[in-house]
């Protein structure tokens, strides 16, 4: 019998067992894999056998997470990497060429976007940002050499989403592909693949893993666009440690858990927020007051563990706040079991120019918070104690 729920799945999805019988699966902590015969050996590298040759290219560690990741999200294939920025990097560099085009939502990680203006463009690649919420927009933008339409929903670290359905059909419509990254909403939120999305990535790193331990990341799609991904992973050479994957495989039995308390946390820390006088805005999905709230209802389960909020009294304010925490953590990570909270503005996206930031809402009073498992009470308690600071 196969299981037919994310809970059961992700729990029950392991590699074949071994000889020893083992209840859970081991670490294959090799670099390489032998052959009883030369030509089996021979046969393996020419493609015509499934057999294991480097671990570079696959693994049973790294192999376990893809199936289960694949299987998640409703796809046929994927292939695991050494960090999430790597899997963003190889879901578009193996599809342009010189002279594409890529259109991109102006609401892209930081190091998304340089990939596309500093490392991209110097291979003739060319973008153009785009309104996520402006399907518009993208008509007006796209052009004849447009090969792929790269998008975040929810975004980091603005929470703007994007219309799955109406992505989907323009990209239909104009035969490109569409590549989300799907991280802050994981596959128990919200399924891009329903909507048509070609590749998904995520940042393993973060919910999957969600103790802050390991790196890694994946990008999964169907089949033949997956071959391409793994042809330039396997030569290039991004490919996610066993050990990493052995994590991130056992982390993804608990995250449809781990996902429950993070929103339920994460929703009444906003509701919370926006009940206090120090905060001048409140930024999550599944508020009424976030303009796209009836859009996040349709196509997220719940809200996610993000929440960000502005505070009155511009930079001096939120770094005060930021410096009196006691409880919560200060780093620019994300999705741990212990609440953090980030200044986007400074660190993550300090990069990006006033007025990039501006168009994606990243202001000096901008304040990220990614909710933990911790209990409720001691994670506001902590905001007040730094909010009667300020």
């Amino acid at each position: 019998m196969k299981p037919e729920h994310f809970e059961s799945i992700a729990i029950r999805e392991q590699m074949e067992r071994t000889a020893y019988r083992e209840h859970s699966t081991p670490l294959f902590l090799t670099s390489s894999f032998t052959f009883p015969s030369p030509e089996l050996m021979a046969d393996t590298f020419q493609g015509e056998g499934d057999g294991l040759i480097y671990s570079r290219y696959n693994n049973p560690n790294t192999d376990e997470f893809i199936n289960k990741v694949c299987l998640l999200e409703g796809v046929e294939d994927g292939f695991a990497t050494a960090s999430g920025m790597s899997a963003v990097f190889a879901s578009i560099a193996p599809f342009v060429s010189q002279g594409d085009h890529i259109l991109a939502s102006r609401a892209l990680f930081g190091s998304t976007l340089q990939i596309l203006g500093q490392i991209l463009s110097k291979w003739g690649v060319t973008f153009t940002l785009t309104d996520p919420a402006n399907p518009k927009d993208w008509e007006e933008k796209v052009q004849p050499n447009t090969r792929m339409f790269l998008l975040e929903s929810p975004s980091n670290p603005g929470l703007a989403l994007v219309d799955l359905t109406a992505a989907g059909d323009f990209c239909r419509k104009n035969n490109i592909l569409f590549n989300i990254d799907n991280c802050f909403a994981t596959p128990y939120l919200q399924n891009p693949a329903k909507f048509g999305a070609d590749l998904i990535v995520h940042s393993a790193t973060k919910w999957m893993d969600g103790q802050g331990r390991v790196l890694g990341g994946i990008v999964v799609g169907n089949t033949e666009l997956i071959e391409k991904v793994r042809f330039f992973c396997r030569h290039t050479g991004p490919a996610m440690p066993p050990f990493n994957a052995w994590i991130l495989s056992k982390s993804l039995e608990t995250l449809a858990v781990r996902m429950d308390r993070h929103c339920q946390n994460a929703h009444q820390i906003a509701q919370f927020l926006l009940e206090r006088s120090e905060i001048n805005q409140v930024i999550y999905p599944f508020l009424p007051s976030h303009p796209q709230y009836e859009l996040a209802k349709k196509q997220m389960k719940w809200g996610g563990g993000i929440v960000s909020f502005e505070v009155k009294g511009g930079l001096k304010a939120a770094m005060t706040l930021l410096s009196e925490l006691k409880f919560c953590s200060l780093s620019s990570n994300l999705g741990d079991t212990r609440t953090i909270l980030t200044h986007p503005a400074s660190t993550t996206h300090s990069r990006l120019s006033t007025e990039e930031k501006k168009a994606v809402g990243i202001t000096d009073e901008l304040i990220r918070i990614s909710v933990g498992l911790e209990h409720i009470d001691d994670i506001k308690g902590d905001l007040v104690q730094a909010m009667e600071k300020l």
